[in-house]
Protein backbone atom coordinates (compact mmCIF):
# COMPACT_ATOMS: atom_id res chain seq x y z
CA UNK A 1 0.00 0.00 0.00
CA UNK A 2 1.36 3.46 -1.13
CA UNK A 3 1.50 6.20 1.65
CA UNK A 4 -0.70 8.42 -0.24
CA UNK A 5 -3.55 5.74 -0.51
CA UNK A 6 -4.77 5.57 2.98
CA UNK A 7 -7.27 2.96 4.43
CA UNK A 8 -10.24 5.01 5.37
CA UNK A 9 -11.88 3.41 8.26
CA UNK A 10 -15.21 4.58 9.48
CA UNK A 11 -15.16 8.18 11.30
CA UNK A 12 -17.71 8.66 13.88
CA UNK A 13 -17.72 12.08 14.94
CA UNK A 14 -17.56 15.24 13.43
CA UNK A 15 -14.77 18.46 12.22
CA UNK A 16 -12.85 18.68 15.54
CA UNK A 17 -13.66 22.22 17.24
CA UNK A 18 -11.71 25.04 18.84
CA UNK A 19 -12.98 23.74 22.37
CA UNK A 20 -11.68 20.28 21.90
CA UNK A 21 -8.15 21.17 22.25
CA UNK A 22 -5.94 19.25 24.59
CA UNK A 23 -3.11 21.12 26.34
CA UNK A 24 0.59 19.41 25.65
CA UNK A 25 1.91 17.87 29.00
CA UNK A 26 3.46 20.28 31.89
CA UNK A 27 7.14 19.89 32.44
CA UNK A 28 6.43 18.34 35.87
CA UNK A 29 4.44 15.62 34.00
CA UNK A 30 4.63 11.73 35.73
CA UNK A 31 4.41 10.45 32.13
CA UNK A 32 6.01 7.69 30.44
CA UNK A 33 7.26 6.19 27.33
CA UNK A 34 5.88 4.25 24.52
CA UNK A 35 8.07 2.80 22.42
CA UNK A 36 7.02 -0.40 20.72
CA UNK A 37 5.75 0.03 16.93
CA UNK A 38 2.69 -2.57 17.95
CA UNK A 39 1.71 -0.42 20.90
CA UNK A 40 2.06 2.97 18.91
CA UNK A 41 0.26 1.20 15.85
CA UNK A 42 -2.92 0.14 17.70
CA UNK A 43 -3.28 3.85 19.91
CA UNK A 44 -3.31 5.73 17.37
CA UNK A 45 -5.24 3.00 15.02
CA UNK A 46 -7.68 3.47 18.24
CA UNK A 47 -7.49 7.20 17.44
CA UNK A 48 -8.66 6.77 13.67
CA UNK A 49 -11.10 4.32 14.49
CA UNK A 50 -12.70 7.28 16.74
CA UNK A 51 -12.52 10.33 14.90
CA UNK A 52 -10.86 12.19 18.04
CA UNK A 53 -9.73 15.07 18.07
CA UNK A 54 -5.95 15.68 17.90
CA UNK A 55 -4.36 18.77 19.04
CA UNK A 56 -1.24 20.12 17.02
CA UNK A 57 1.24 23.37 18.33
CA UNK A 58 4.13 24.54 16.17
CA UNK A 59 7.01 25.04 17.93
CA UNK A 60 6.81 28.71 19.84
CA UNK A 61 2.84 28.50 19.33
CA UNK A 62 0.75 27.94 22.24
CA UNK A 63 -2.42 27.94 19.91
CA UNK A 64 -3.79 24.58 18.44
CA UNK A 65 -4.15 23.41 15.17
CA UNK A 66 -7.08 20.99 14.94
CA UNK A 67 -7.17 17.69 13.20
CA UNK A 68 -7.57 13.97 13.36
CA UNK A 69 -6.11 10.64 12.00
CA UNK A 70 -8.01 9.57 9.16
CA UNK A 71 -6.03 6.17 8.77
CA UNK A 72 -3.19 3.43 10.19
CA UNK A 73 -1.38 1.25 7.72
CA UNK A 74 -2.19 -1.67 8.51
CA UNK A 75 1.05 -3.31 7.30
CA UNK A 76 3.37 -0.10 7.82
CA UNK A 77 4.08 1.94 10.50
CA UNK A 78 2.43 5.10 8.31
CA UNK A 79 -0.25 7.25 9.03
CA UNK A 80 -2.54 9.84 7.01
CA UNK A 81 -3.47 13.06 9.25
CA UNK A 82 -6.78 15.11 8.12
CA UNK A 83 -6.25 18.47 9.12
CA UNK A 84 -9.24 20.88 9.41
CA UNK A 85 -10.44 22.82 6.94
CA UNK A 86 -8.00 26.13 6.45
CA UNK A 87 -4.90 24.50 8.39
CA UNK A 88 -1.86 24.33 7.53
CA UNK A 89 1.47 22.91 9.32
CA UNK A 90 4.30 25.09 9.50
CA UNK A 91 7.34 23.45 8.54
CA UNK A 92 9.16 22.39 11.58
CA UNK A 93 8.56 20.80 14.76
CA UNK A 94 5.29 19.99 15.57
CA UNK A 95 3.96 18.42 19.24
CA UNK A 96 0.82 16.32 18.84
CA UNK A 97 -1.87 15.90 21.79
CA UNK A 98 -4.75 13.90 22.16
CA UNK A 99 -6.99 11.39 25.04
CA UNK A 100 -6.86 8.53 24.59
CA UNK A 101 -9.46 6.59 26.31
CA UNK A 102 -8.19 7.36 30.07
CA UNK A 103 -4.76 8.43 29.29
CA UNK A 104 -3.47 11.41 27.26
CA UNK A 105 -0.83 10.76 24.73
CA UNK A 106 1.53 13.16 22.97
CA UNK A 107 4.04 12.99 20.25
CA UNK A 108 6.84 15.20 17.96
CA UNK A 109 7.23 15.01 14.52
CA UNK A 110 9.11 17.51 11.71
CA UNK A 111 9.53 18.03 8.53
CA UNK A 112 10.99 20.72 6.90
CA UNK A 113 8.36 20.57 4.72
CA UNK A 114 4.90 18.87 5.25
CA UNK A 115 4.04 16.97 2.08
CA UNK A 116 0.23 16.11 1.38
CA UNK A 117 -2.06 13.98 -0.64
CA UNK A 118 -2.07 14.79 -4.32
CA UNK A 119 -5.07 16.60 -5.00
CA UNK A 120 -6.07 16.77 -0.76
CA UNK A 121 -3.97 19.14 0.92
CA UNK A 122 -6.01 18.53 3.56
CA UNK A 123 -4.43 14.77 3.62
CA UNK A 124 -1.11 14.76 5.47
CA UNK A 125 0.83 11.22 5.35
CA UNK A 126 3.13 10.91 8.33
CA UNK A 127 5.27 8.19 9.49
CA UNK A 128 4.94 6.59 13.35
CA UNK A 129 6.92 8.59 15.77
CA UNK A 130 9.77 6.77 17.86
CA UNK A 131 8.36 7.23 21.07
CA UNK A 132 4.51 8.15 22.44
CA UNK A 133 4.43 10.30 26.22
CA UNK A 134 1.43 8.44 28.06
CA UNK A 135 -0.33 10.22 31.12
CA UNK A 136 -2.32 8.22 32.61
CA UNK A 137 -5.86 9.80 34.27
CA UNK A 138 -7.29 7.12 36.93
CA UNK A 139 -8.34 6.89 40.22
CA UNK A 140 -5.36 4.94 40.69
CA UNK A 141 -2.16 4.27 39.33
CA UNK A 142 -2.15 1.55 37.02
CA UNK A 143 0.91 -0.31 34.85
CA UNK A 144 1.18 -2.17 31.86
CA UNK A 145 2.30 -5.65 31.55
CA UNK A 146 5.86 -5.65 30.55
CA UNK A 147 6.95 -7.52 26.99
CA UNK A 148 8.03 -10.79 26.95
CA UNK A 149 6.91 -11.52 30.49
CA UNK A 150 3.48 -14.19 31.15
CA UNK A 151 1.06 -12.31 32.79
CA UNK A 152 -2.28 -13.66 32.59
CA UNK A 153 -6.05 -14.19 34.56
CA UNK A 154 -7.22 -17.69 34.68
CA UNK A 155 -10.83 -18.32 36.25
CA UNK A 156 -14.21 -20.22 35.66
CA UNK A 157 -17.50 -18.42 34.77
CA UNK A 158 -20.69 -20.60 34.03
CA UNK A 159 -18.45 -23.67 34.24
CA UNK A 160 -16.29 -22.00 30.85
CA UNK A 161 -13.04 -21.86 32.12
CA UNK A 162 -10.79 -18.41 30.43
CA UNK A 163 -7.42 -17.37 30.28
CA UNK A 164 -6.68 -14.23 28.90
CA UNK A 165 -3.64 -12.40 28.82
CA UNK A 166 -3.42 -8.91 31.11
CA UNK A 167 -3.09 -5.99 29.65
CA UNK A 168 -2.39 -3.35 32.28
CA UNK A 169 -3.23 -3.55 36.19
CA UNK A 170 -3.68 -1.58 39.61
CA UNK A 171 -4.25 -1.84 42.78
CA UNK A 172 -7.48 -1.31 42.37
CA UNK A 173 -8.32 -3.86 38.99
CA UNK A 174 -6.92 -5.17 36.13
CA UNK A 175 -7.58 -4.41 31.94
CA UNK A 176 -7.39 -8.00 30.04
CA UNK A 177 -7.24 -7.76 25.77
CA UNK A 178 -8.10 -11.28 23.71
CA UNK A 179 -9.77 -12.15 20.78
CA UNK A 180 -13.48 -12.08 20.75
CA UNK A 181 -14.15 -16.44 20.60
CA UNK A 182 -11.83 -16.66 24.16
CA UNK A 183 -13.87 -13.52 25.55
CA UNK A 184 -16.88 -14.81 24.41
CA UNK A 185 -19.53 -14.65 26.94
CA UNK A 186 -17.60 -11.53 29.92
CA UNK A 187 -19.88 -8.77 29.41
CA UNK A 188 -20.35 -5.59 31.56
CA UNK A 189 -21.56 -5.90 35.07
CA UNK A 190 -20.28 -9.75 35.12
CA UNK A 191 -18.72 -11.18 38.42
CA UNK A 192 -15.73 -12.92 38.07
CA UNK A 193 -14.86 -15.03 41.37
CA UNK A 194 -11.83 -17.06 42.46
CA UNK A 195 -9.43 -15.22 39.74
CA UNK A 196 -5.45 -16.58 39.81
CA UNK A 197 -3.68 -14.02 38.49
CA UNK A 198 0.02 -15.18 37.32
CA UNK A 199 2.06 -11.76 37.34
CA UNK A 200 5.41 -12.83 35.77
CA UNK A 201 6.85 -14.18 39.04
CA UNK A 202 3.59 -13.95 41.06
CA UNK A 203 0.63 -15.38 41.85
CA UNK A 204 -1.94 -13.68 43.05
CA UNK A 205 -5.45 -14.90 43.77
CA UNK A 206 -8.35 -12.16 43.54
CA UNK A 207 -11.79 -13.46 45.65
CA UNK A 208 -14.11 -11.40 43.25
CA UNK A 209 -13.74 -8.68 40.28
CA UNK A 210 -16.35 -6.92 38.35
CA UNK A 211 -16.22 -6.47 34.31
CA UNK A 212 -17.29 -2.80 34.45
CA UNK A 213 -16.16 -2.08 30.85
CA UNK A 214 -15.66 -3.84 27.37
CA UNK A 215 -14.20 -2.55 24.26
CA UNK A 216 -13.62 -3.91 20.48
CA UNK A 217 -10.94 -2.84 18.72
CA UNK A 218 -8.52 -3.66 15.97
CA UNK A 219 -4.68 -4.44 17.13
CA UNK A 220 -2.08 -2.99 14.71
CA UNK A 221 -0.75 -6.96 14.34
CA UNK A 222 -3.43 -9.48 16.06
CA UNK A 223 -6.49 -8.20 14.16
CA UNK A 224 -9.77 -7.76 16.08
CA UNK A 225 -9.67 -7.53 19.82
CA UNK A 226 -11.65 -6.98 23.06
CA UNK A 227 -10.34 -4.73 26.15
CA UNK A 228 -12.16 -5.84 29.03
CA UNK A 229 -11.94 -3.64 32.43
CA UNK A 230 -12.24 -5.11 35.62
CA UNK A 231 -12.35 -3.78 38.90
CA UNK A 232 -11.60 -5.68 42.06
CA UNK A 233 -14.66 -5.93 44.34
CA UNK A 234 -13.44 -7.90 47.18
CA UNK A 235 -9.39 -8.58 47.74
CA UNK A 236 -6.92 -9.14 50.55
CA UNK A 237 -5.24 -6.96 51.91
CA UNK A 238 -2.25 -9.05 51.56
CA UNK A 239 -3.14 -9.08 47.81
CA UNK A 240 -3.10 -4.99 47.66
CA UNK A 241 0.24 -5.50 49.13
CA UNK A 242 1.87 -7.84 46.66
CA UNK A 243 0.21 -5.98 43.33
CA UNK A 244 1.41 -2.72 45.04
CA UNK A 245 5.24 -3.98 45.04
CA UNK A 246 5.27 -5.46 42.12
CA UNK A 247 3.85 -2.24 40.10
CA UNK A 248 6.68 -0.23 42.28
CA UNK A 249 9.55 -2.90 40.71
CA UNK A 250 8.02 -2.33 37.18
CA UNK A 251 8.21 0.86 37.80
CA UNK A 252 11.57 1.08 38.63
CA UNK A 253 13.20 -1.00 35.81
CA UNK A 254 11.46 1.68 32.85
Amino acid sequence: MLLNEPNIVPIRKGPPRAQDATLPFPATANAYDMTTEDDIGDALTLLAASGDAISMYPAGSRDALMGRILSVDPELPHFVLELNDGVVLPPGDITFVAWLRTAKLQFRLSSAKWKTTPGQPHLVPMVFPEACAVLNRRSSERVESPLGANFTAAFVMNGTPYELPVYDFAVGGIGLRGNKGDAKGLLRGRKLRDVVLELGSETVHVEEMEICATRSYRSFLLGEQLHIGCKFTSVAPKVESQIHSLMNRIGAKR
